[in-house]
């Protein structure tokens, strides 16, 4: 059985798979093994390597001198730049690879086998990611660590939250920024909040992060019915929060800010300062059951409440 008629086989290239959808193009001196799935509208650069078990989704562009292995899976939208390396490592053999939906790979990153980098995320060039990737983040290094994250927009907050700034509004859905109140004597400065004129809830229970690494990432989770109040007491933190649709990136650094964060809100907490103490202060005793901690459940969740 030959590739579909529209597919466009460089002269040159050695196509033994017969699984190509139309619209895929294979440029020259790549070799694609018998029994290896490539959808449709693909573009295979120059020197690519596709091995049998391997399965690139649709509209995916691997450029040149890329080689997937058995065991990897490109999701549809993917984006490989030049040179990318998936690790093959027989110690980790038979390790499955997976690149979710829209990701993008940049020129001579290495990724180690076994790992998923999520949909949406961005791996820079020349990292060297040794941990799955969550959906959406930006990483770079050796070893690749969250340096942002797509489309989500950096809040600018004002400076030392004067009084007479006002807070800007976040675009996640239900998702809050509160100023506390600031008491100053000779003794020192001293912030609280009171339940209804600051918090929106009644605590049920408190919980403190602190000595967090630098580039260790909390939260990566939702909540059902628990609503949550953040405060940095302490040095600073990196927060977004994410509604399914509109993300806000923002940096906690005042105990006179606070951040409420609704249930069906996905909220992540990164680049903690050496320093950094986070209070959280939460409607709800702790559930294990009311945590959603797969992005791709919290979709749909999210979804079906929509619907």
């Amino acid at each position: 059985m030959q590739p579909d008629s529209a597919v466009l086989i460089h002269p040159q290239a050695l196509v033994e798979s017969s699984n190509l959808g139309a619209g895929t193009s294979v440029q020259a001196f790549s070799h694609v093994l018998s029994g290896a799935r490539i959808g449709r509208g693909v573009t295979i650069g120059d020197h690519v390597l596709i091995e049998a078990e391997a399965v690139v989704g649709d509209r995916v562009t691997v450029k040149c001198g890329v080689q997937l292995w058995n065991g990897v899976t490109l999701e549809e939208d993917v984006f490989i730049g030049p040179n990318a390396t998936f690790a093959c490592d027989r110690s980790a053999l038979p390790a499955r690879t997976l690149v979710r939906a829209g990701a993008s790979i940049g020129s001579n990153a290495t990724i180690r086998p076994g790992l998923t980098i999520g949909p949406g995320a961005q791996v820079m060039d020349g990292a060297v990611v040794t941990r799955d990737v969550p959906p959406n983040a930006i990483v770079a290094g050796n070893p690749a660590h969250i340096t942002g994250y797509k489309d989500t927009p950096q809040l600018a907050l004002p400076g030392q939250v004067a009084e007479s700034a006002a807070l800007p509004t976040l675009h996640a859905r239900g998702a809050v920024l509160v100023r506390l109140p600031k008491v100053v004597d000779l003794r020192g400065a001293l912030s609280f909040g009171e339940i209804g004129a600051h918090l929106p809830f009644t605590p049920q229970r408190f919980f403190m992060v602190y000595d967090v690494p630098t580039r260790e990432v909390r939260g990566e989770h939702a909540h059902k019915a628990c609503h949550q109040f953040l405060v940095c007491v302490k040095g600073s933190v990196g927060v977004v929060v994410d509604d399914g649709q509109q993300r806000d990136e923002l940096l906690l650094d005042s105990p006179r800010l606070g951040l409420h964060i609704p249930p069906m809100v996905w909220g992540i907490q990164y680049q903690f300062s050496p320093d950094a103490v986070l209070l959280v202060l939460a409607s709800d005793r702790y559930d294990a059951d009311d945590y959603i901690r797969s992005y791709d459940d919290f979709l749909a969740a999210v979804g079906s409440k929509a619907s």
